[in-house]
């Protein structure tokens, strides 16, 4: 074999080594605004903003950190003003997920101060493919502190079932994660999370989204609602 087609052999096998090295770092980074405005007979102003860095090490570790904060405003008074903060660290294997979560969250709406959340369990992706579509199950057990605007607090132990839908298809992609999260000694103090957000991306790094999210708490300050329901539209970034 003439030395040439040798040394193009060498470093292509070299490449594909490189390419697949374990210690490979990848940082992916997606970022979403969206907002919605209405007049008439209810006056009202809602913005939001979630950001998602994923951190993703060798072959089995991943990172994602999320966060997101809304503030809304109904006839000139403040409704809304909603932060939430997790990350979720986790080892895969084949289909098998390990999770590990700490989280940390402030309501106006739902009158919390201060709420943290630590905790783990197992996971199973029924779905993957190399587009990034995914249909995954988790159940995690937290530990969780609440800390309420008129100074009570209570401390329980959940467990936090996730349903997580990742499918796209040409320019259109839908994301879509579902949370029930009840008390593990009384089932009738629960909270139901659901966040979708469709989008059509019109280049690489840029979308127009739709994003609904509900949230709903069995168990809140008098006076403050059990659930929340937004629809609003908005722009996306993100890096592959």
């Amino acid at each position: 074999m003439p030395f040439s087609l040798l040394l193009a052999a060498f470093l292509l096998l070299a490449t594909c080594t490189q390419a697949q090295r374990p210690d490979t770092t990848i940082i992916r980074y997606n970022g979403l605004l969206t907002g919605q405005y209405t007049s008439g007979g209810v006056n009202r102003m809602l913005l939001t903003t979630t950001h998602s860095v994923t951190f993703l090490r060798g072959l089995h570790f991943g990172a994602p950190v999320n966060g997101s904060f809304s503030y809304g405003r109904q006839d000139n008074l403040l409704k809304e003003r909603e932060f939430l903060f997790n990350a979720t660290p986790y080892y895969w294997l084949g289909h098998f997920r390990a999770y590990g979560i700490g989280g940390y969250e402030r309501s106006n709406l739902r009158g919390i101060d201060n709420r943290i959340q630590l905790g783990l369990g197992p996971g199973w992706a029924f779905y993957t493919d190399s587009l990034g579509r995914e249909v995954s199950a988790s159940n995690l057990f937290i530990r969780e502190a609440t800390y309420f605007q008129d100074g009570s607090q209570r401390i329980v132990s959940r467990s936090s079932l996730r349903l997580k839908l990742v499918y796209s298809k040409g320019v259109f992609s839908l994301n879509s994660t579902t949370f029930y999260q009840p008390n593990m000694r009384n089932f009738d103090d629960y909270r139901v999370n659901q966040l979708s957000t469709l989008a059509l991306r019109f280049t690489p790094r840029f979308a127009i989204t739709a994003n609904y999210t509900y949230t709903f708490e069995s168990r809140v300050l008098e006076g403050k609602p059990t659930d929340n329901t937004n629809l609003t539209v908005g722009v996306a970034f993100s890096t592959k």
